[in-house]
């Protein structure tokens, strides 16, 4: 019922008054601009352990304290809020073992400590944390280990606590907020992101301990990163900005849109993007900042806020933003049979005609296979699809799927689509109701590891789309109907390979068969260099979009393309002469291995497969104009008259890929299997522990696949390796590529 009470705030609160902006560059008030400066005195630098995670700040007596960067824009580390009596910090990772003795880590933790007891010196609790006790001791708190079981009891004779909030019970959450609300000052730590990865099925927002006990105090973990400089530090220069705080953000975009005053550029996308990260990370029952957000449902229908290729919305769209967010998030929360197409879809992913024939159909799934399996079916934007499974089959994790494009695009600056559009949900019922606001293609999922065998799922409300399977439909089939299918998507697809692309691109194809081997082709390719079987545990998915989370394109599951690419997937006169580097790149990143990629060559050891794709299943063998011999010619030639420094070749790919190219040219691309295929089997105790290990086992084992001492050609790139690895191979003849063989 929590999910419904978020929609219902949404819905009652339309006329809820928003408090206008001041004139001028919002701020915090003075109470609590009082309180960050008490916090942030003799703290410049601090910690930035692991990967820091986002806090949400938005109730009236809760205040950003230091800000990092995510997305390139402040976001809170640390923020503070009152509550009833009490005070509470929640730090956006564990400051509370070795990051303390990071720059001015130990004296931040140390003001935070005196500001939530309300004291300089005081009676203060630590669970856990052995540090951070010896820190509060050696200030002269009296300190207090809470490790028994029954450590609530003692709340009551404390002024302050530092608890993993997380790790608490119900019961000991019910102590903490009545002792919280009494006088009791609370300090946490824990990244939302970690959280999250940890309790996939749960939601960060209401199921948290942490957010529990502070949402209603406006103080909530998120689910989104901090970029960690080089350093691995933060200087702290002040304290956070204050549109940093959703409330005030909101206030100032609200007013702003009434006439108010206008925000700088760079002020307006930060309070765009602090809204729109809160929304998504307030709990589903909030009172604080969802009821002033109602307001903005008026703009529901406005074309102005709806996003396209030829229309993004920006920056400068800040209400639109905030509008989208909002419908995204209710959306998420309201059941299936309430959901109605968003306006949106029609510009992408595109519509259903109305007099397109709803269909029931019943498709076979292999459960051997994990991951995406495609059904050629479609779901109508807003449309009720009907899922009905074996009994067999309720319990083992299995879900369905409506939409390709998961790419969730929040952090981005304009959004050419709505940033999330795509729905799974549990098939954890004999019959179960789906639906999603953008509609898409219907997927089963299937869980790694099951062992159900053939099921038999039966779908209805769904339209039929352009959908090629190798080996199951022929040719005449596609022409006949395949390819007029009404669904706005289609798929095309093998047991090793999976296309995804407007239908549009396909409306013309008449020989899918020969593209489609053309592909299988492809992914064999990959395989036979990485020294794997052709035959995989799932195919590889591309998928076409009109906007990505990152990069022109992408690897990943699926990986990801801009729209522009989808005429080059089906372009098999093109494709068999001239290959596409860019495609054949992104799946390098699925097939490279972290034992032979270090750093440096993330970039590089992909293009191995472009390169070997280029020339094994293209007929021009180039692909890249990097890679033309003249290229190849000046940059190294450039390279051996400078000072050859590693730093320059791991800044370089292209460069890089030169050494790698020297040695296929030399040795083959036999040398480069039988090498990979010597990592395959290896214990983990065997295998490279960290950069350092890598690049030796990298030289010393291509070294004893070609039976060349590769040391001297190493140094000749500037590539480190140890003594060790040297005197490994050091009785085999030298080899430099200009020597021959």
């Amino acid at each position: 019922m929590r999910h419904a009470r978020w929609v219902l705030v949404l819905f009652v609160c339309l006329g809820a008054a928003v408090p206008a902006a001041s004139a001028g560059s919002p701020a915090l008030g003075k109470p609590q601009q009082a309180d960050v400066a008490a916090m942030l005195v003799g703290v410049e630098e601090i910690a930035l352990p692991g990967v820091p995670g986002t806090l949400s700040v938005f109730g009236p007596k809760a205040f950003p304290v230091i800000a990092g960067t995510s997305g390139g824009r402040p976001a809170p580390l640390v923020g503070a809020t009152r509550h009833g009596r009490g005070r509470a910090v929640l730090f956006g990772h564990g400051y509370f073992e070795a990051a303390l003795k990071v720059g001015d880590t130990e004296k931040l933790v140390r003001n935070v400590a005196v500001w939530v007891a309300g004291k300089a010196r005081s009676k203060i609790g630590v669970r856990k944390w052995k540090a951070v006790r010896a820190s509060l001791a050696a200030q002269g708190h009296e300190v207090i280990a809470l490790d028994d079981a029954a450590w609530t009891k003692q709340l009551s004779s404390l002024d302050a606590v530092f608890v993993p909030l997380a790790d608490i019970t119900e019961a000991e959450l019910a102590v903490l907020a009545k002792r919280l609300k009494g006088g009791l000052g609370v300090v946490a730590g824990m990244p939302g992101w970690g959280w999250q990865q940890l309790n996939p099925k749960r939601l960060l927002s209401d199921d948290n301990h942490g957010n529990r006990l502070l949402g209603p105090a406006g103080l909530v973990w998120g689910g989104e990163y901090l970029t960690k400089p080089k350093s691995g530090t933060l200087r702290v220069k002040g304290p956070a900005p204050a549109l940093s705080h959703a409330g005030i953000a909101l206030d100032a975009l609200v007013a702003e849109d009434e006439g108010g005053p206008r925000l700088a550029p760079a002020d307006g996308a930060l309070a765009v993007a602090t809204v729109t990260r809160a929304i998504r990370e307030v709990p589903t029952d909030d009172k604080l900042l969802l009821s002033r957000l109602g307001k903005l449902l008026k703009h529901a229908a406005d074309p102005r806020y709806l996003p396209s290729a030829a229309r993004p919305l920006g920056d400068t769209d800040g209400l639109g933003k905030l509008l989208l967010t909002m419908q995204v998030q209710r959306d998420a929360l309201l059941e299936p049979a309430r959901i109605r197409a968003h306006a949106a879809s029609e510009a992408f992913p595109g519509s259903v005609a109305k007099s397109a024939r709803r269909v029931r159909r019943k498709v076979m799934i292999d459960t051997a296979i994990p991951g995406w399996h495609s059904t050629g079916l479609y779901a109508p934007p807003g449309g009720l699809v009907s899922a009905v499974i074996e009994r067999r089959a309720i319990a083992d994790g299995l879900a369905l799927r409506i939409g390709a494009h998961k790419d969730r695009l929040w952090g981005k600056g304009a959004w050419s689509r709505v940033p999330e559009i795509t729905v799974e949900r549990p098939l954890d019922a004999t019959s179960s109701e789906h639906a999603c606001a953008f509609g898409g293609l219907v997927y089963v999922v299937v869980p790694p590891g099951c062992t159900l065998g053939s099921l038999r799922v039966a779908l209805g409300g769904v339209v039929e789309a352009p959908h090629f399977k190798l080996g199951m439909t022929t040719t005449e089939e596609w022409l006949a109907r395949q390819r007029s299918n009404p669904g706005p998507w289609a798929e095309l697809e093998t047991s090793k390979v999976i296309i995804t692309v407007p239908s549009a691109t396909i409306r013309a194809l008449d020989d899918p068969e020969a593209l489609m081997i053309w592909w299988d082709r492809v992914m064999d390719g990959c395989a036979d260099l990485s020294a794997r079987p052709h035959e995989r545990v799932r195919p590889e998915r591309y998928v076409a979009d009109v906007q990505i989370s990152n990069g022109y394109m992408h690897a990943g599951y699926p990986i990801m393309t801009h729209l522009d690419a989808a005429p080059r997937f089906v372009d098999l006169p093109t494709l068999k002469t001239k290959g596409d580097w860019g495609m054949f790149h992104e799946m390098g990143h699925n097939h490279q291995h972290k034992d032979w990629t270090f750093a440096g060559t993330v970039e590089v050891t992909c293009n191995l497969y472009s390169l070997y794709l280029m020339e094994t299943v293209c007929e021009k063998g180039i692909g890249h104009v990097a890679m033309s011999p003249a290229s190849i010619a000046k940059n190294t030639q450039a390279y051996e008259k400078g000072e050859r420094k590693f730093g320059l070749w791991k800044a370089k790919p292209f460069t890089a890929l030169i050494m790698y190219q020297q040695l296929r040219t030399a040795f083959g691309w036999d040398a480069y299997k039988r090498t990979f295929a010597t990592y395959r089997d290896l214990a983990d105790y065997e295998r490279p522990k960290n950069d350092a290990e890598k690049r030796d086992q990298w030289m010393v084992r291509m070294a004893k696949t070609v039976g060349r001492d590769l040391g001297p050609f190493f140094e000749r790139w500037g590539i480190p390796v140890s003594k060790k690895a040297r005197a490994a191979i050091a009785s085999l003849p030298p080899w430099q590529p200009d020597d021959g063989r």
